[in-house]
């Protein structure tokens, strides 16, 4: 099992930026990928940013945060972040970090262990 713990959620305004943290313990050997997902009142779960777990941590990027969001990992820490900038309004969702044992995807069905999700609020 894997245990993941976010944080770093909150209110900021347009323009302003904030940083999740996502900390794995537990059989953190198993985990391959993680990623961010975010989900909006009345709307579907969506990708948000994914990263490899091992080599040089390939990263994906959903288009509507392309050059405003930066997914990172820590292996030595097993924690991954997820850096946003120039936030919008329409970026206000509960965002929840996922880790996977297979291999890339922005499948959310192919992640198997869910942190409990954290509040970003955008005001504009």
């Amino acid at each position: 099992q894997v245990l993941l713990v976010e944080s770093g959620g909150g209110l900021v305004q347009a323009g302003g930026s904030l940083r999740l943290s996502c900390a794995a313990s537990g059989h953190t050997f198993s985990i391959n990928t993680m990623a961010w997902f975010r989900q909006a009142p009345g709307k579907e779960r969506e990708f948000v940013a994914g990263v490899t777990w091992s080599g040089g941590g390939s990263a994906g990027y959903v288009d509507s945060v392309k050059g405003r969001f930066t997914i990172s990992r820590d292996a030595a820490k097993n924690t991954v972040y997820l850096q946003m900038n120039s936030l919008k309004p329409e970026d206000t969702a509960v965002y929840s970090c996922a880790a996977t044992s297979n291999d890339y995807t922005d499948y959310d069905r192919w992640y198997e262990y869910w942190g409990q999700g954290t509040q970003v609020t955008v005001s504009s």
